[in-house]
């Protein structure tokens, strides 16, 4: 393995000083999504790409390369803002992409293993198999230069302004396409159709992709059950789907998987039987929780702050208030529903046979500050809307518990909760929005070094509506670990 962190992957926290990420920067793709398309291609509604690119994403951009990689932007703030540069910085594709080995763009990555001719062919027939492309459709994207073809495989679009298959606009949630356990991967198999060209291309980018050379060894996949082309369709548990928005790496021994709307209990099984053959953790949860839309990943539910701070949504509490879908026929119909009972149960690989179980999810994030992390503090609960109704689901719905760490105590998320930005204030935490900050970073007035207990809000009037916070756009790769 590589000794530097020039080329090292380890991630053994969910709040460790944030060191080294991968992203992928809104695409034309996001544009191309049609409202009879939309829910099939996992959104709720079509978005404004400008809007999202320039006014939105971003000031992500700006605040991961001030944090990660300052030499690519500190004093060069006037210039990358400048009308005539037309955001050539944020575009992998041109000569002035910021191009950065800490804050690492997917089609940049891509473009680069496409320049050997033999993965082009391989990655371009899989492509052409998947999406049902005539032969000729394949010769023609043969004849794509490396940087045109990795545009093309993830917008969809050929020669400009034909489209030659569906776009993948939800590339951008980088989270959910695998997952670094300490120095191994945990590659996704994702529950929905729309995300199998993702799934395609990150497999060929890990496995050949002089980065991750060094660890291929450590790359995980997860198999199909047998006969897994008999199951049904949609449905069955028995089928393997895992997204990386339901795994958390808590500690170096101890991991989270989600069960869900994207993550089977047959996926969890095999995750916990491989990562404890190969001696990768010593601890595992699964917290099973209702497969609603709502949920999707056990990240848009709770997130971690510091190690003593959870920011989560109130119905999981010991003592959860009354909603909207509390009528008394209703609440006893749903709660004999066996996909719609929060269920927690912890194995030890010392001691598969006798694990243990949580009552709620409360419990177990108090005993994970606590013994896991040995927080001598308080353990603090920040709830998504204050804990009121409405405001508690409205705002979890715009990812008011999908929080990104910088570094401990220090997280992106949206400005449009406005009841979760109450609730941080009152535990203490200072409030800043983004350009604010930014303008700070640039002049000195302040250090990324300096930064502590901070909630980083950031402009979504669109992206919020592609469904997925900083947690899900963000797959870290190198963390510091907890002193």
């Amino acid at each position: 393995m590589p000794k530097n962190n020039s080329q090292k992957l380890q991630v053994s926290s969910e709040v460790g000083r944030l060191r080294r990420l991968l992203v992928h920067s809104p695409d034309s793709g996001l544009g191309k999504v049609v409202p009879s398309k939309a829910q099939d291609w996992l959104f709720e509604d079509i978005v404004h790409l400008d809007t999202i690119r320039r006014k939105e994403y971003d000031f992500y951009t700006k605040i991961l390369l001030y944090f990660l990689d300052p030499k690519k932007i500190k004093g060069r703030l006037t210039e990358i803002d400048a009308e005539k540069n037309k955001r050539n910085f944020y575009k992998p594709d041109h000569d002035d992409f910021f191009k950065s080995d800490k804050v690492m763009e997917l089609q940049w990555l891509l473009a680069d293993i496409l320049k050997d001719r033999e993965i082009k062919l391989k990655l371009s027939a899989s492509v052409c198999a998947i999406e049902n492309c005539s032969y000729e459709s394949q010769k023609d994207l043969l004849l794509l230069d490396p940087v045109s073809l990795s545009k093309t495989f993830i917008n969809g679009t050929i020669n400009k302004d034909k489209m030659l298959f569906a776009p993948i606009p939800n590339f951008i949630f980088t989270r959910d396409i695998g997952i670094v356990i300490n120095d191994h991967v945990l590659l996704n198999k994702p529950a929905k159709k729309a995300r199998t060209r993702e799934a395609l291309i990150i497999k060929y980018i890990f496995f050949n992709h002089p980065f991750f050379k060094s660890y291929q060894k450590n790359i995980i996949e997860l198999a199909d059950t047998h006969h897994h082309f008999l199951l049904p369709k949609e449905g069955d548990d028995r089928k393997v789907t895992l997204e990386g928005g339901d795994v958390m790496v808590i500690s170096k021994d101890h991991l989270l998987i989600g069960v869900s709307e994207r993550t089977t209990m047959e996926a969890a099984h095999q995750a916990v039987n491989v990562l404890f053959e190969k001696n990768v953790v010593k601890k595992i949860s699964i917290i099973k929780i209702p497969k609603k839309r709502d949920y999707m990943h056990i990240d848009t539910v709770f997130t971690q702050v510091k190690r003593n701070v959870w920011v989560m949504l109130g119905n999981f509490s010991k003592k959860s208030m009354k909603h909207e879908d509390e009528d008394s026929v209703q609440r006893i119909l749903e709660g004999n529903k066996k996909d719609d009972k929060l269920k927690i149960i912890q194995f030890r690989k010392k001691d598969i046979e006798n694990p243990r179980y949580f009552d709620n999810l409360e419990d177990l994030l108090i005993d994970i500050s606590e013994n896991d992390l040995s927080s001598k503090e308080k353990v603090k609960f920040i709830y998504s809307g204050n804990n009121e109704f409405p405001f508690d689901a409205r705002e979890q719905w715009t990812d008011s518990c999908n929080l990104l760490a910088l570094k401990e105590g220090v997280v992106l998320g949206y400005d449009r909760n406005d009841k979760t930005v109450e609730a941080f204030k009152k535990n203490g935490f200072a409030i800043i929005d983004a350009g604010t900050l930014i303008g700070q970073l640039e002049k000195g007035e302040t250090d990324v070094e300096q930064l502590e207990d901070m909630l980083i809000l950031m402009p979504s009037a669109e992206l919020s509506r592609a469904r997925g916070g900083f947690h899900c756009m963000s797959m870290p790769l190198l963390r510091d670990d907890l002193e």
